[in-house]
């Protein structure tokens, strides 16, 4: 569980596409150990404040701070390597690369040193990943490519993962197989974990803390639990179905 020492922490950050306002004063943290959901309908700027994290598109105003560094105007690459990984939205594996390459691309900050014991530990999450090692992402189905693609940020060794939208798209099975994941990596490695999901159930029952993005700023933040047995997020995002 989360040590109170803020490992991330996103500070009245602005951000625009050309004069869209996209972001508007978005303060959020997230401690050591946790697991921290946002959810918001699609267009809420959920995606916007994960890309803003990384550097592309930049905070106009605010700042974005990992492990206590000031980390708003650092390059990509370089936030990259203060081991931020990332699980984009999309999923967006090497499709031509068979599994067992792009899981090297994970891994190439470290010139593949511990390769093949964080492989097995991708393997341990996800055996299906094993039994396609040497398949071409592309031809995989979109559950193994979404495990693909966490696998990948995993390689990488991160103090923080974030993962944007992992079960769009999804089977509920599979969606299942992936939140279990996510939750085993917290409890077993204490993971520190940034979830963005339209999948407001699901991403709220595995969190510690949630916080509702709509239009741009935050609205709403508390527990999990708690925002689970709030009428206005039921209302808005639980209704129909996930239940």
């Amino acid at each position: 569980m989360a040590s109170g020492r803020a490992l991330l922490s996103v500070e009245g950050v602005e951000t625009y596409y050309g004069n869209i306002r996209a972001l508007n004063g978005v303060n959020v943290s997230v401690d050591e150990g946790e697991i921290v959901a946002l959810i918001g309908a699609n267009g809420a700027g959920k995606s916007t404040l994960m890309m803003t994290i990384f550097g592309n598109p930049r905070a106009r105003r605010g700042m974005i701070r990992f492990a206590g560094r000031d980390i708003t105007e650092l390059p990509t690459h370089e936030i990259a390597r203060l081991r931020i990984a990332q699980s984009p939205e999309g999923r967006r594996i090497f499709p031509r690369m068979t599994v067992l390459e792009n899981l090297q691309m994970g891994a190439s900050l470290d010139r593949l040193k511990h390769f093949d014991e964080d492989a097995e530990k991708v393997f341990t999450l996800f055996p299906r990943l094993k039994e396609r090692l040497r398949q071409r992402g592309g031809t995989l189905s979109g559950g193994e490519q979404q495990m693909l693609s966490i696998g990948r940020a995993l390689m990488a060794r991160p103090k923080l993962l974030m993962l944007d939208e992992p079960s769009l798209g999804l089977a509920p099975l599979i969606i299942k197989q992936i939140f279990d994941a996510i939750k085993e990596l917290n409890r077993s490695q204490g993971l520190t974990v940034f979830l963005v999901e339209q999948n407001a159930f699901g991403a709220l029952k595995l969190a510690h803390r949630g916080y509702v993005l709509v239009n741009g700023s935050v609205t709403m933040s508390g527990t999990g639990k708690d925002l689970l047995a709030d009428p206005d997020v039921r209302a808005a995002y639980l209704e129909g179905g996930h239940h």
